[in-house]
């Protein structure tokens, strides 16, 4: 039987379980984890898994196999979050860390992610270099974590204390907690869940326990999914604030006061508010993918900040975060990073910078997006995922850079840029459609951004309409 050829995604190796997720390939890709470590000198991994089925099993086989080849494992005792495995790494001076999550996947799935020893996900060049060296045989013959245990090649670590230390110590929980506002936390089944109970034992958890089957949902914090969170927050006066986390807790969806959802694009802006203005943080580049809003743009030329457009994926923006000053780094889809913590996304950090936002200035959500607004001007963004053949969506992508669209309905275009998709202004900065194709699946992503949401649907329709889907 033809062994199966394991590609690494834009956020590790994801899979459907006892498919081609099993025992036999995670052993493979931890196999070229081990060889590519020895390669480079690498002696020590921490690795963890979050709440999906089995994440104990394939994290044991990982150490199983890294230790047969001589390298130091460092184990949760439990699940964790991918931002603790990254901060581990850091604070134990390993060189990679490895988390067995799926992330934002439907339950069906799980994974294999890649974290370098500076705390954030590992280049590409890194990545690449480990997929090339997964072999085509399952390796044979391993020690039992009681033998590697005895070696000490196996050590036990409370990551998530750890975790827990560095965020009392960089944020003043104790406004947080006495400056009542109303939080409500929804960790959609995933590995944040824990650690926001310590944080804030006073807030309303929802989904908060272990259920791997996640109820059928993917573990995605965005506003589709989050229905339950934004009706409690509507129909309860005391919560000011939802924060809402995905399966491995690096990405965040958030809901102001009245129960509406605030994305990501609007996230990014209030944290670069926060630290420039509130934080006195006066330095350091604003890095944002191709799909966020240009308002970021110009919110960092009015404070004077450098910026760069990356390709869309958080390890272009890690990657740029390990070798410059970045204030703030961000994508579309809920992956946000900071000055002052690891090169990593994390979405329970973003969610506690909110609260002290809020907790420092006494203003609600809706209040400081409304400042926001007075500086960047009001606007909306919004995406469809369009099931199209796979024929059908190339062509699109070909038209759009090879022959760009001219108009888009009673849209015209002005200008079209092109760097990880294509992105056609429509008479000003203002107004958006952006084209750009799903790597894996039959999937058109079409972004639009308007003054508002009736202007954004009336984009996106008009973008369709011209697409012919």
């Amino acid at each position: 039987m033809t062994p199966v050829k394991i590609k690494f995604g834009t956020d590790g190796w994801r899979a459907i379980i006892a498919q081609e997720y099993t025992v036999d390939n995670v052993k493979r890709v931890a196999e070229g984890t081990a060889l590519w470590l020895k390669k480079n000198g690498g002696k020590q991994v921490v690795i963890g898994y979050d709440c999906r089925f089995a994440g104990e099993l394939f994290c044991e086989t990982t150490t199983r196999v890294l230790g047969k080849h001589g390298i130091k494992c460092l184990l949760a005792p439990n699940y964790i979050s991918t931002p603790m495995v990254s901060l581990g790494v850091v604070k134990t001076n390993s060189d990679l860390g490895v988390v067995i999550t799926a992330s934002h996947n439907p339950p069906s799935y799980n994974g294999y992610k890649l974290k370098s020893k500076l705390g954030g996900p590992s280049v590409p060049a890194d990545v690449t270099a480990v997929e090339n060296l997964i072999p085509d045989a399952v390796p044979q013959d391993l020690p039992t974590l009681e033998e590697l245990t005895e070696k000490g090649l196996v050590e036990t670590h409370d990551f998530e204390q750890i975790y827990l230390e560095h965020v009392n110590k960089n944020f003043d929980m104790e406004l947080i907690r006495n400056s009542g506002i109303g939080i409500a936390y929804d960790a959609m089944y995933g590995a944040g869940q824990s650690a926001m109970r310590k944080l804030l034992p006073d807030a309303t958890h929802l989904h908060s326990e272990y259920n791997p089957s996640f109820l059928g949902q993917a573990p995605e914090p965005i506003g589709r999914n989050l229905g339950e969170l934004a009706e409690l927050i509507k129909n309860d006066d005391h919560i000011q604030l939802g924060i809402a986390n995905d399966g491995d807790a690096d990405r965040i969806g958030l809901f102001n006061e009245r129960g509406e959802f605030v994305d990501s694009h609007h996230i990014l802006l209030l944290l670069l508010m926060y630290q420039y203005e509130y934080k006195d943080i006066k330095s350091g580049k604003v890095v944002l993918t191709f799909s966020v809003t240009d308002k970021l743009k110009k919110l960092a030329d009015q404070y004077g900040l450098p910026y760069e457009v990356t390709k869309i994926g958080f390890k272009y923006i890690a990657e740029i975060m390990a070798e410059e000053d970045v204030i703030v780094g961000g994508e579309e889809s809920g992956g946000l990073a900071v000055k002052g913590h690891i090169p990593e996304r994390d979405g329970i950090w973003i969610g506690i910078m909110i609260a002290e936002y809020m907790a420092k200035t006494g203003k609600s959500l809706s209040e400081l997006v409304a400042d926001l607004y007075e500086k960047v001007g009001s606007f909306d963004c919004n995406r469809d995922d369009v099931h199209v053949d796979n024929d059908r969506k190339w062509a699109i992508v070909k038209e759009a850079k090879e022959s760009p669209y001219q108009r888009f309905g009673e849209f015209e275009v002005s200008e079209v840029e092109h760097v990880d998709g294509s992105k056609f202004y429509l008479g000003s900065q203002d107004r958006m459609v952006m084209i750009r194709p799903s790597g894996t699946e039959p999937v058109l992503r079409v972004y639009a951004q308007g003054k508002d949401a009736e202007e954004t649907r009336a984009i996106l329709d008009a973008a369709r309409g011209e697409l012919g889907i």
